[in-house]
């Protein structure tokens, strides 16, 4: 089954008292090993047209500080698409949600109803948000980009 990109739409929400003055971009590729022009196997990323089960994603944010002021007590939430399991995130002080974003630890710390209704240890799969909250006030013209990875489901 392919998937077409609308379906792995890509929203992000960023939460902050200075959220206004913090602005986001968002950026999904698909990473493909081709050979290069020796025969090597190189690992690119590519803008995703279609993608098909099992292909693996990276999903990239960018922030820039373009207000006047620090951006303080700053978060960004970010839905993981349901056509996508999560594969991990690349950026130190991230937390998941397996819950729609009503509980948020590291994966190791969350668990699920499994199918039993007994409860089991989250799983990559279970992943529904990834979050990041911004310890430091993120000063005048800082920018940055945070990054996690999926797999086509």
């Amino acid at each position: 089954m392919k998937y077409l990109l609308a379906f792995l739409a890509f929203s992000l929400a960023g939460t902050a008292a200075w959220a206004e003055n913090v602005q986001l971009t968002s950026k999904v590729q698909v990473e493909r090993v081709v050979k290069d022009d020796k025969g090597q196997d190189k690992i690119v990323l590519e803008e995703p047209k279609v993608v098909t089960p099992g292909e693996k994603l990276v999903f990239t944010l960018n922030y820039k500080n373009v207000g006047t002021a620090p951006a303080q007590d700053f978060v960004i939430t970010n839905p993981v698409p349901g056509a996508v399991s999560y594969a991990g995130g690349e950026a130190d002080g991230s937390v998941v949600s397996v819950d729609g974003g009503t509980n948020w630890g590291t994966l190791a710390s969350l668990t699920v109803a499994g199918t039993d209704g007994q409860r089991r240890a989250a799983q990559a799969a279970d992943v529904t948000h990834v979050r990041w909250t911004f310890p430091q006030p993120i000063p005048v013209g800082a920018e940055g980009k945070l990054t996690f990875r999926g797999t086509v489901k």
